[in-house]
């Protein structure tokens, strides 16, 4: 039982420093944020009920992994498990399957802290680009690519503004992964924050305005669109310890 408590403890101070730094302009400051992701940080999947899931993926790439499988989910949805929201801050976490992809989606007006709790993830990030409105562009924009990688637990957290830091991104789950979100504020369609998902498009830069702004950087020209129907986010049930609210 003393586990329970510590368990208890981490996810409960993590609520409480979001409560005191998180606003819903976002956080109160720079100062604030880094209070939050410090605390983040330190948080484990046994502090929010996943440690079997955990034990599992520790074994997933071994001969053992053929007994560990049966402890996620057989279904391939992507599970979201709900911790808490308001109108400054929500926290929840993403349970990803093997090879299952979270397509590329924007955050807009948001910053998010994402802490990968275990398993390993790849991630393809991306800012927009400001370009000059010449370029008419109406449902194609330019962006640059932040970041191309592999996230593995334990890791600590990755943080994005609402204008930088890889706003736009995607997950691709190599092993199956856990993504501690915390969003601020939390997306909401009455206050004009509602997900967008996008995909890359063939597009040329004649007026090459855009090597200029990029310095050099890769970009990309990216496209609204609705993921395919096989792209299913479920709800799931949160069985880490209860918050004192």
């Amino acid at each position: 039982m003393p586990s329970t408590t510590m368990d208890a403890n981490a996810i409960q101070k993590l609520y409480e420093v979001c409560k005191v730094s998180l606003s819903e302009k976002g956080p109160i400051s720079s100062e604030s944020l880094d209070n939050v992701r410090a605390v983040l940080d330190i948080i484990t999947p046994s502090d929010v009920g996943l440690e079997c899931e955990a034990e599992a993926v520790r074994v997933w790439r071994s001969p053992r992994a053929l007994s560990r499988k049966r402890v996620f989910h057989s279904s391939p949805a992507i599970r979201y498990r709900h911790i808490y929201e308001c109108k400054s801050f929500s926290i929840g976490i993403f349970c990803i399957p093997a090879s299952s992809i979270i397509p590329l989606h924007n955050h807009p007006g948001m910053t998010v802290l994402s802490k990968n709790l275990y398993g390993t993830a790849h991630v393809k990030s991306y800012d927009w680009i400001d370009t000059a409105e010449s370029l008419n562009l109406s449902k194609v924009r330019p962006a640059k690519v932040v970041r191309d990688g592999e996230m593995s637990a334990p890791c600590g957290a990755m943080v994005l503004h609402p204008e930088e830091g890889g706003n736009i991104h995607a997950f691709r789950a190599i092993t199956p992964c856990a993504i501690l979100d915390i969003l601020t504020p939390p997306y909401s369609s009455e206050d004009g924050r509602h997900c967008s998902y996008f995909r890359r498009c063939p597009r040329s830069d004649p007026s090459g305005v855009l090597l200029n702004r990029t310095k050099g950087s890769e970009f990309v020209w990216l496209e609204e669109y609705q993921p395919h129907d096989n792209f299913i986010i479920r709800r799931d049930l949160y069985t880490g310890p209860a918050l004192k609210l």
